[in-house]
C-alpha cells in the first residue's frame, strides 16, 4: 500500500564519502537486481514512487534518514548502480539535481529512440515529467524551491517522479512522489506521496479536492475576453487593502460578489501579501491565456510562462471576488540497518554492510 506524503528534511551541505557512494551503488545494484527478477521492472517504479519505500532504502544504503541529501545522493547511487545494464532491467532513471534535471526531457527521449518506444509514449513520458515539475512548483505553494527532478521510468512506460524542493529560511528539503498508475488527473490530488516531519502554514494547495471549485472558476476566468477579466483584476487592486471590512460590492452589472473575509482569517492570507498591481508581465500572460483560451485547468497550467504568479492571481479572484476559496492545507513520516554517514544513530558499520552486499549477490547467484 503506497504512503501518502510529503517528506520533509534538514539541508545538508556535506559531501558523500566516496567509500560510502561506492557501497550504496553496490548494494543498490544487488537490490535492483533483485527486485527485478523477482517481481519485473513495473515493481520497481512502483517502489520508487513509495516515499516510505524509497526513505527506507536510503536508510539502508545508510545515508541519514533526516537529511536532503538523501534523495539527490541515492538517486545519483541508483543512476549509476543500473549503468549499461538499463535495457537488461528495463529500467531507465532520467534527470537528477541542479542543472541535470534540466536534461531530463532529452535523457528521455534518448533512451526512448534506443529502446524503440513508440513516439505517443515519448511525448507523453516528457510531457508527464514537465508537468510534476510545473504542478509542484505552481500549484503546490509551499516555499520549498524545486531543484532536483528524477524520472524513472520502464520499457513497459510505467513511470515515476521523485522531486525535492528546499527552503532556505527554514533550512528544509521536502520531496515529492508521483506513480503514473495511481493518477487518474495531473492536476487534482496526483502524488502518491506526501508523508512530513512538518507542516507549513497557509500553503497554497491548488491540486486538493477542495479547490475543484477554484480551479473551474480560473479557468472560466480565462475563457472570457481579456478586458473582462481586466475589470476583475482592477476591482481587486481598487479594493485591494480594506479586504476585510467587505461584505458584499456589486458592479453594475451585478457580476461581482465579496465573501465576507474576518481580519484574523486574512491577515496572512497568503496570495492577497502579494501586490499584483504593478506587474506588466502577468498582464501579458493572461492576456495570452484569454487570447488562447485552454479548455480546462491542466491546459491553463501547461501553458508557456504559467508560474506560481499567474496561479496566485486567478485564485486570488475566484476567492474574493466569486467566493471559491481553495485549499490552504499542508498535507502533513524513518529507518536504519548500517548507521549513517553522520554517525546518527551509529556510524556506518562497513564490515556489515559488505556483507549485506555480498549476501544479495549471493542469493542473485542462486536464482541464476
Amino acid at each position: 500500500m503506497i504512503q501518502r506524503g510529503v517528506a520533509t528534511f534538514t539541508l545538508d551541505y556535506g559531501k558523500c564519502p566516496k567509500w560510502l557512494f561506492d557501497r550504496m551503488v553496490l548494494l543498490g545494484r544487488r537490490m535492483i537486481h533483485a527486485i527485478v527478477a523477482e517481481e519485473g521492472a513495473d515493481e520497481f517504479i512502483k517502489r520508487i514512487a513509495d516515499p516510505v519505500w524509497f526513505q527506507s532504502l536510503g536508510t539502508v544504503l545508510a545515508f541519514d534518514w533526516n537529511a536532503s541529501g538523501l534523495t539527490t545522493i541515492l538517486t545519483a547511487a541508483l543512476k549509476e548502480a543500473i549503468r549499461n545494464e538499463e535495457r537488461d532491467l528495463g529500467i531507465f532513471i532520467c534527470g537528477g539535481k541542479g542543472k541535470t534535471s534540466l536534461k531530463t526531457p532529452d535523457q528521455i527521449i534518448d533512451w526512448s529512440e534506443k529502446i524503440n518506444l513508440p513516439l505517443a509514449t515519448t511525448n507523453s513520458l516528457v510531457y508527464n515529467s514537465k508537468m510534476a515539475a510545473k504542478v509542484d512548483s505552481s500549484l503546490v505553494q509551499d516555499n520549498f524551491q524545486i531543484y532536483h527532478h528524477a524520472f524513472f521510468f520502464s520499457k513497459n512506460g510505467a513511470w515515476a517522479v521523485v522531486q525535492q524542493g528546499m527552503n532556505i529560511q527554514a533550512q528544509s528539503a521536502r520531496r515529492y512522489h508521483w506513480y503514473s498508475k495511481n493518477i487518474k488527473d495531473l492536476i487534482n490530488e496526483p502524488h502518491s506521496g506526501i508523508s512530513s516531519e512538518k507542516k507549513m502554514d497557509k500553503v497554497l494547495n491548488m491540486t486538493a479536492g477542495e479547490s475543484g471549485e477554484n480551479r473551474n472558476i480560473s479557468t472560466n476566468l480565462v475563457s472570457q475576453s481579456f478586458n473582462t477579466l481586466m475589470k476583475d483584476i482592477t476591482l481587486l487592486r481598487k479594493y485591494y487593502t480594506p479586504l476585510s471590512q467587505m461584505v458584499e460590492i456589486n458592479s453594475c452589472q451585478g457580476r461581482f460578489k465579496f465573501v465576507n473575509l474576518e481580519n484574523k482569517e486574512f491577515e496572512y492570507h497568503p496570495v492577497v501579501t502579494e501586490d499584483f498591481s504593478k506587474s506588466k508581465y502577468l498582464e501579458k500572460i493572461l492576456w495570452q491565456l484569454c487570447d488562447h483560451q485552454p479548455e480546462n485547468y491542466e491546459k491553463l497550467l501547461a501553458t508557456k510562462g504559467v508560474g506560481p504568479k499567474t496561479i496566485r492571481a486567478l485564485a486570488l479572484v475566484s476567492e474574493v471576488i466569486y467566493g471559491a476559496k481553495p485549499s490552504y492545507e499542508d498535507p502533513a513520516r524513518y529507518s536504519f540497518a548500517h548507521g549513517g554517514k553522520d554517525a546518527t544513530p551509529y556510524p556506518v558499520d562497513r564490515q556489515t554492510y559488505d556483507n549485506t552486499i555480498e549476501t544479495l549477490k549471493g542469493f542473485l547467484n542462486k536464482k541464476k
